[in-house]
């Protein structure tokens, strides 16, 4: 499944990559150069740890390149706002304490509660996919659950 990001992860994960392929690689060659030098390979567990940090480093390129390929970036003006839907805005009140929250409905990869910004498969995130204004939705979250209502979907 593809993910859907915003054109700002989109270019921020673009940039993660090209770093990772630039400066990362040549940072991590020049450790196991460094290691190399230090004597019996058998025994060196700098070299050891070295080339681990390469290998996960590796792992990390492959990865952002599979999710940069597949996915699909939605900009503003492209966001239907009847329903919530990946990268809406959609303000939400719980209906048992009254307290208001609005949220950025956006992947895991773009995921962060303190910028508003919950992912579509968290608790909430799901729970309010496809509901329009007015609808009340019952949540289970790891503190039990909530009702919470739609009170407005926009495209910021």
């Amino acid at each position: 499944m593809s993910a859907i990001l915003s054109r700002e992860a989109y270019e921020k994960l673009r940039q993660e990559l090209h770093e990772l392929k630039t400066k990362g690689r040549q940072n991590m060659a020049a450790a196991i150069q460094e290691a190399r030098e230090k004597g019996d390979l058998s025994e060196n567990a700098e070299y050891d740890a070295a080339k681990e940090a390469q290998g996960l480093m590796e792992m990390k390129i492959n990865e952002l390149e599979g999710l940069l390929s597949s996915a699909k970036v939605l900009e503003a003006s492209q966001i239907d706002t009847s329903r919530v839907q990946p990268l809406t805005w959609v303000k939400i009140k719980n209906c048992k304490t009254g307290a208001v929250m609005k949220y950025n409905m956006v992947s895991e990869k773009e995921a962060d509660v303190k910028l508003g910004k919950i992912s579509m498969t968290s608790p909430i995130g799901a729970g309010l996919m496809n509901k329009k204004i007015g609808d009340v939705v019952d949540v289970t979250v790891p503190s039990g659950s909530i009702q919470l209502e739609v009170l407005e979907i926009t495209a910021e």
